[in-house]
C-alpha cells in the first residue's frame, strides 16, 4: 500500500513559466520528499498529481532545453 502525502499544509509556488495572465498556471510544492506534488493554481482545491522527484528533474531539463 503507498502513502500519499498530506498537502493541506503544503507551501506551494507559482511555476515562473505560468502565464500571469490567469492562463496555464502550474504550482509545486517542496519538501516532500522523492515527490513533486502539482497543481493547476486555478483549481487549488482540486486534484493535485505527485511525481518522482527524477522524473521533474528531467521535465524541467527539457524545458530549459528548449529556450
Amino acid at each position: 500500500m503507498r502513502h500519499t502525502p498530506e498537502l493541506n499544509s503544503a507551501r506551494w509556488r507559482k511555476s515562473t513559466y505560468s502565464n500571469p495572465n490567469g492562463g496555464s498556471c502550474v504550482e509545486v510544492a517542496d519538501d516532500f520528499p522523492g515527490l513533486v506534488p502539482v497543481r493547476d493554481s486555478k483549481d487549488p482545491h482540486g486534484p493535485s498529481l505527485l511525481i518522482p522527484d527524477a522524473a521533474w528533474s528531467t521535465f524541467v531539463e527539457s524545458l530549459k532545453n528548449q529556450s
